[in-house]
């Protein structure tokens, strides 16, 4: 059975989520204020300096999941400054290690904040987060590739089921409505998908650098190593996360008609530098690409 999570985001569609079946999910992973979308989230990812006042009462199928449970998960993907250090990718990459699923569906996580309206938010006006001066930021696009790429390594699909005409995320869009009945063939021919269109080079060199230059925060604060980072360094390793995925003949939408795996057939390109478990993993970027 196809394992689809929602993450959901605080973008002014997000409230679109409100009309999403319950059931087309296993797990509802809310960021930050976006547990006010939805009463059934299972999982509220938020920031270390979320304040207290805004947080809800978890019931008795909901977890509340901070900092001390998403910098590790993020720590095994190479780290938060690679992985980029706002909530949409922080969430996404502790989701990805921690609920396993084999699509991750975005909503609300466009990083689009000039609406005519002038929400920047669902709840009305807000930060501006992603488009912060940081040094793990200087391209969300960049960063949304590298996340779609490590999440196809582990047979995940990263959608975005936004309805804006724009987003910062580089993940192929799909009709929601999709979600109902057709998980395993949407599964099946976006990864086919994504791996028609990797850079290989690029890739592999975007993850060799990555590790040679060793810029990992293992507690998760790098603004308080910055004298670690090289923004000019993580800005060449951006432009190779870009140059790692070829466009899409139709970017709009999931819909080329992918054969189903045949029965018995079981790729299974993983993430580099993983702990062993219950599946064999690839011990190096290199042999994580060539699997892909």
């Amino acid at each position: 059975m196809t394992k689809t999570i929602l993450i959901l985001g605080s973008a002014p569609d997000a409230t679109f989520a409100r009309n999403l079946r319950g059931e087309w999910f296993g797990e509802i992973v809310a960021i930050n204020n976006a547990w006010r979308i939805r009463s059934d989230w299972t999982h509220l990812v938020h920031a270390g300096d979320f304040p207290g006042e805004r947080k809800p009462i978890a019931g008795h199928d909901q977890a509340v999941i901070s900092y001390e449970s998403y910098v590790p998960a993020n720590n095994w993907f190479g780290g938060i400054v690679h992985a980029g250090a706002t909530m949409a990718f922080t969430a996404a990459y502790w989701a990805l290690e921690c609920l396993r699923p084999d699509i991750m569906a975005f909503c609300g996580c466009d990083m689009i904040y000039d609406q005519k309206d002038g929400r920047s938010h669902s709840y009305g006006k807000g930060c501006a987060d992603p488009l912060r001066p940081d040094p793990t930021l200087q391209s969300l696009e960049a960063k949304s590739n590298r996340l779609m790429l490590l999440a196809a390594a582990e047979r995940c699909l990263c959608v975005n089921l936004s309805q804006l005409s724009r987003s910062r995320l580089t993940f192929p869009r799909l009709d929601a409505h999709r979600l109902s009945g057709e998980c395993e063939l949407v599964h099946a021919e976006g990864l086919q998908s994504i791996s028609s269109r990797i850079g290989s080079v690029g890739m592999k060199r975007a993850l060799t650098l990555e590790t040679a230059m060793g810029m990992i925060a293992p507690s998760g604060d790098y603004w308080n190593h910055l004298d670690m980072l090289d923004p000019t360094a993580i800005s060449v390793i951006d432009e190779l996360w870009l140059s790692s995925v070829q466009s899409e003949s139709s970017p709009h939408a999931i819909r080329s008609q992918i054969r189903r795996p045949r029965k018995g057939e079981n790729p299974q390109p993983m993430r580099p530098g993983h702990r062993q478990d219950s599946v064999d993993r690839a011990p190096s970027g290199c042999e994580f690409v060539d699997r892909l």
